[in-house]
């Protein structure tokens, strides 16, 4: 039973023409139940592949509608989570089969068909959000949030006027009075200039009322001419 589910999600790809095909599947609870896991119980949906073959490659669009059933997290109630989802594959030919990226898968040129009932699951399994929240708790939880990012907006906000303030504060070019000191100041250094000195106070002077002896020749001429 498993099986035969499962495998009415194959394509032959081997026998396909370089051209565009469009597959539709269905699914149900006996299609998650067949995977074997434990994320997904119940659910169903739709789903149409669209497949672009070509020389070298096979281009794969997934577009899955459904829904799945969850449980909340918050008060382990049941509900069902809408699924609508596109996804995009694509199968490189290859001479071995290999998992490149989420989008990029080498298959081997010689296979004869590809399942795609994993993908389809996978596709769907990554709708889930990591907190699963009954609808009537979505509401309250999207106004908490905006609370939280309100309150932090504004934090942020008066954060940075403090910031303004204390350059408006630090702002000297603005102060009148701290120009006119600036002013001042700028005279007072035209007026005149501090040099260093080692001569000790009074030095100065006593060196001016020093004289140096009078030479005696220019004593004598000056002698000469009194007379």
């Amino acid at each position: 039973m498993k099986k035969s589910i499962l495998n009415s999600f194959k394509i032959d790809i081997f026998r396909l023409e370089n051209k565009q095909y469009v597959h539709e599947f269905e699914g149900d609870d006996a299609f998650f139940v067949a995977l074997q896991q434990d994320l997904i119980l119940r659910g169903n949906f739709k789903a149409t592949v669209t497949l672009d073959k070509s020389e070298t490659m096979i281009q794969m669009v997934y577009r899955i509608i459904g829904s799945v059933e969850l449980t909340c997290d918050r008060s382990l109630d049941l509900f069902d989570f809408p699924v609508d989802v596109t996804q995009k594959m694509i199968l490189k030919f290859s001479d071995h089969t290999e998992e490149i990226t989420e989008e990029l898968m080498l298959i081997d040129r010689n296979s004869q068909y590809i399942n795609v009932a994993q993908d389809i699951f996978d596709f769907i399994g990554l709708q889930i959000p990591i907190k699963k929240l009954h609808p009537r708790f979505i509401q309250d939880e999207v106004t908490y949030e905006s609370l939280m990012q309100k309150f932090e907006d504004e934090y942020e906000e008066e954060e940075f006027d403090d910031e303004d303030l204390d350059d408006d504060e630090l702002d000297f070019e603005d102060d009148e009075d701290f120009s006119l000191d600036l002013e001042d100041d700028d005279n007072f250094e035209d007026e005149g200039e501090i040099v260093y000195s080692t001569l000790k106070e009074g030095e100065e002077e006593v060196e001016k009322e020093e004289e140096k002896p009078i030479d005696p020749r220019w004593a004598a001429l000056m002698k000469l001419r009194e007379n």
